[in-house]
């Protein structure tokens, strides 16, 4: 099968209680209990994730599971593992590890579930999961799930799945619609100062900030902390220790701001996140989708705020492309003036409109009827 759906729409859910109910009913135990059920997640995150929602959703149920990804001592997986399963939860690094190992036996695996195929691809996990593939059994049930669907997925997809269903709950690369999407045009240089400013407003309670390096990343966090603003920083070249601290300080509150490189863009599931920034625009527009898809989950409303620096024109237009809308303009009151005299094409007499409370300006007039909107009077440069 096939699975297409918004993030934050219960895709976990979709594939995780029918499994439940089946090795339940059924009370499936395999010789040694080795894994009848493998779940392949691209980021240690949304492992972790699936793992949590296993131990939920099966609380009162007979069914063993464990979760396995690297940045961590292998040991205390490796005893887990020996005591027997019947839901394995792995990233394909330390999966592979565990197999040549001689930890890991996937003979007897019955379902197959591929999370978030297009990261896989993104993350150049495409030979460890075609390596995987090869050591599981062939009659074996094989589930695919994304919230998008490229080419390269589709691809990828017909040569691991067999004549497969494909369910379409929403369609593809979709933006939730409970999310209120904003974009400001803001210099570079001016970036910082914007946010701060942005951040001193109190309905922006719990704020996910993407950004697009771990330097940047580092430094964009004792920028906030030396204004007195909880934030701590998720990425790559954190430990998983620190990951793992980072993101609980964020769900329980101790953390006001969590920043994260597109690491984070997925397998974050936190409760009541009121604000996506995105500092820095993605140059992958799919990103854009899983990246403002961490608020408005589970039927909840949120808002969504873009950075745009000039140079990030062609990334904006390839968003609105993909989502097939166009972004609402806000400016900012300090720097309005400025990013306009620097971005010559978006000037249009619109701009002067202004809110009456000062702060944020709105502009709607893209939105007019019969006049071609915002796209007919710029034309944006071309991603190269």
């Amino acid at each position: 099968m096939m699975g297409i759906a918004q993030t934050g729409t219960g895709k976990t859910a979709a594939f995780l209680l029918p499994i439940l109910q089946h090795l339940s009913k059924d009370d499936i135990r395999t010789p040694g209990r080795a894994p009848a059920v493998l779940i392949l997640a691209p980021t240690r995150e949304l492992a972790a994730q699936i793992g949590a929602s296993c131990k939920v959703y099966g609380k009162f149920l007979n069914i063993e599971h464990t979760v396995i990804f690297g940045g961590v001592k292998q040991g205390s997986q490796v005893k887990a593992l020996k005591s027997g399963i019947d839901i394995l939860v792995a990233t394909p690094g330390r999966l592979l590890d565990l197999i040549q190992q001689g930890y890991i036996s996937l003979e007897y695996i019955e379902i197959f579930v591929l999370d978030e195929a297009d990261r896989m691809l993104d993350m150049g996990f495409i030979h460890d999961v075609k390596k995987i593939m090869n050591l599981i059994p062939k009659n074996t049930q094989t589930l695919c799930f994304s919230a998008t669907m490229s080419k390269e997925v589709e691809t990828l997809t017909r040569g691991l799945l067999n004549d497969p269903v494909h369910v379409a709950v929403t369609p593809q690369a979709t933006t939730v619609e409970l999310i209120e999407q904003s974009v400001l045009f803001v210099d570079q240089v001016d970036k910082e100062e914007v946010l701060i400013d942005l951040l001193k407003q109190e309905h922006l309670k719990r704020v996910l900030i993407f950004i697009r390096t771990k330097s940047r990343a580092n430094k964009l966090c004792k920028k906030l902390t030396l204004q007195g603003i909880k934030v701590d920083a998720i990425h790559g070249n954190k430990s998983q220790k620190q990951r793992t601290q980072a993101l609980s300080n964020f769900k329980k509150g101790r953390s006001r701001v969590l920043v994260a490189t597109d690491i984070a863009a997925r397998g974050i599931d936190v409760e009541e996140i009121s604000h996506v920034i995105n500092f820095d625009l993605p140059n992958e527009p799919e990103n854009y989708v899983h990246r403002i898809g961490r608020t408005a989950r589970a039927g909840a409303k949120g808002r969504a705020y873009s950075f745009c620096a000039a140079e990030e024109r062609g990334y904006l237009s390839d968003i609105e492309k993909l989502i097939k809308q166009n972004i609402e303009i806000i400016k900012h009151k300090k720097h309005s003036n400025k990013a306009q005299n620097s971005r010559g094409p978006f000037s249009r007499s619109a701009h002067k409109q202004r809110n009456r409370k000062g702060g944020f300006r709105t502009n709607r007039s893209r939105k007019s009827k019969g006049q071609g909107g915002f796209r007919n009077k710029i034309s944006r440069p071309r991603r190269q």
